[in-house]
């Protein structure tokens, strides 16, 4: 039977102790090419060495032990003040600067920022969700993520990036201004993806925008304009609706932005010639 039993997640990975055997034939390898008078070869280096999981810090084992669902072997974004939380349920349990600590590598851990990237909501101790990730850092993580896994790869992986960005950006309900005022980035590689992030949503947009344009022209319903067109009816009444919340959000800014415009002073009036002056 497999051993299902969860444990806590390592951040990290170390090669493993070699085994007795393995111990002994690398010692005796160089006495056996002696003897051959150095004609014998170096034995390759196994490509598949086992490795050992990095051992788990120890707060993070008693928080694992008490808290599963949120310490085990799913991660899940953790809500603001969990560190206050947990100190106030278990004083006699955790040292303030251990625990501080052991969350912080929690929190830096690839999974951890992988679920946050994700767009998960934050999580309280009982797994439950309570509050969303603030859009900055989803964003953020996005870009961790991506600069951990490039440092690793051959691979371009700025295309799986640029496509977490767009959900992300579109989950932000946020213009291209606010949110870049949001994130506040300046390093070349996140300002090129999230140009090119905007550009393929302003592209996305302007499709939608075409769609609906020919719809309302053409006074047919969904179903007979999605028959017309050979198109799916239900991706059609989405692309309408995503459109439609698109204007309103449009008219929303530009209201927002016009109540935002400074008033422009009245020009003073030339007094009449005729009034006499005081």
């Amino acid at each position: 039977m497999t051993d299902t039993t969860l444990t806590p997640a390592a951040t990290d990975t170390t090669a493993a102790p070699a085994a007795p055997h393995e111990a002994t034939e690398a010692t005796n390898a160089p006495q056996r090419q002696a003897r051959r008078g150095g004609r014998g070869r170096t034995p390759a280096r196994p490509q598949n060495q086992a490795r050992a999981p990095r051992a788990v810090h120890p707060v993070l084992q008693q928080l694992f032990d008490l808290y599963p669902k949120m310490f085990g072997a799913h991660f899940l974004p953790l809500k603001l003040g969990v560190f206050q939380d947990l100190l106030a349920l278990h004083s006699e349990l955790f040292k303030r600067e251990e625990l501080k600590m052991a969350l912080g590598l929690h929190a830096r851990s690839t999974r951890y920022l992988e679920s946050v990237a994700a767009g998960l909501q934050r999580h309280d101790l009982n797994g439950e969700p309570v509050e969303p990730v603030a859009p900055e850092h989803v964003h953020h993580a996005i870009m961790e993520v991506f600069r951990r896994r490039q440092a690793r790869s051959n691979q371009d992986l700025r295309p799986y990036a640029r496509a977490q960005l767009i959900e992300a950006i579109e989950a932000s309900g946020l213009s291209r201004e606010d949110y870049l005022l949001c994130v506040r980035q300046q390093d070349d590689v996140s300002t090129a993806l999230l140009d090119e992030a905007f550009s393929e949503l302003g592209a996305q947009a302007a499709k939608r925008e075409a769609l609906r344009k020919t719809f309302e022209a053409s006074g047919k319903t969904v179903a007979e304009f999605s028959d017309m067109y050979g198109m799916d009816p239900d991706e059609v009444t989405e692309t309408l609706e995503r459109a439609r919340l698109a204007q309103v959000a449009q008219a929303a800014q530009a209201t927002a932005a016009s109540a935002k415009a400074p008033e422009l002073p009245l020009e003073a009036t030339p007094a009449d010639a005729s009034t006499p002056a005081p």
